[in-house]
C-alpha cells in the first residue's frame, strides 16, 4: 500500500494537481508513496516563504534560535525509529545503517544548537583600505 503526499509549503499544502511522482523502495520495487511533481510555481512559492521564514528568524535571539535547533533535535530522537525506517524504505539501505546516519546528522543539530548561542558576528579585513566596502553579518 503506498502513500499520497502533498507539498507543504508556506504551512499550506499545495501540489494537488500537479503530476506525481511515484516512490519506490529499491530493494523490493514497491510504490511506497506518491509524491506531487513540483514545478516552477512551486519553487518560487517556496523562495518567498523561505525569505519571509529568514526575516522572521533574523529577529530572534541567539538564545531563542538554540532552543528551535535544541527542539528540533528532540523531535529527531524521538521519531528517530519511524525516520530510519523511511529511509531504509526509500533508499534501500539497512536499517542499522539508516539508524547511525540520523544518529550522525543529528549530532550536528545538537551541536550547532550550542553554536547559536555563541554568535557574536564578526568582519571581514578589506583587500584596500579605502574601498568603501564594508561586510555584516545578518544570520
Amino acid at each position: 500500500m503506498s502513500t499520497s503526499f502533498s507539498m507543504l509549503i508556506n504551512g499550506k499544502e499545495t501540489g494537488g494537481d500537479r503530476p506525481s511522482i511515484e516512490v519506490v523502495n529499491p530493494a523490493t520495487g514497491k510504490t511506497i508513496a506518491t509524491v506531487p511533481d513540483g514545478g516552477a510555481e512551486e519553487a518560487r512559492l517556496a523562495v518567498d516563504a523561505a525569505t519571509d521564514a529568514f526575516q522572521k528568524w533574523s529577529m530572534l535571539s541567539a538564545y531563542e534560535r538554540s532552543s528551535y535547533l535544541v527542539k528540533w533535535h528532540v523531535l529527531i530522537n524521538e521519531n528517530l525509529e519511524d525516520l530510519a525506517q523511511t529511509m531504509t524504505e526509500e533508499q534501500g539501505k539497512p536499517l542499522a545503517e539508516a539508524r547511525g546516519e540520523m544518529n550522525y546528522a543529528n549530532g550536528f543539530i545538537s551541536w550547532y544548537a550550542e553554536e547559536a548561542k555563541r554568535i557574536y558576528g564578526e568582519t571581514i579585513p578589506q583587500a584596500v583600505q579605502a574601498s568603501g566596502f564594508s561586510s555584516i553579518n545578518n544570520l
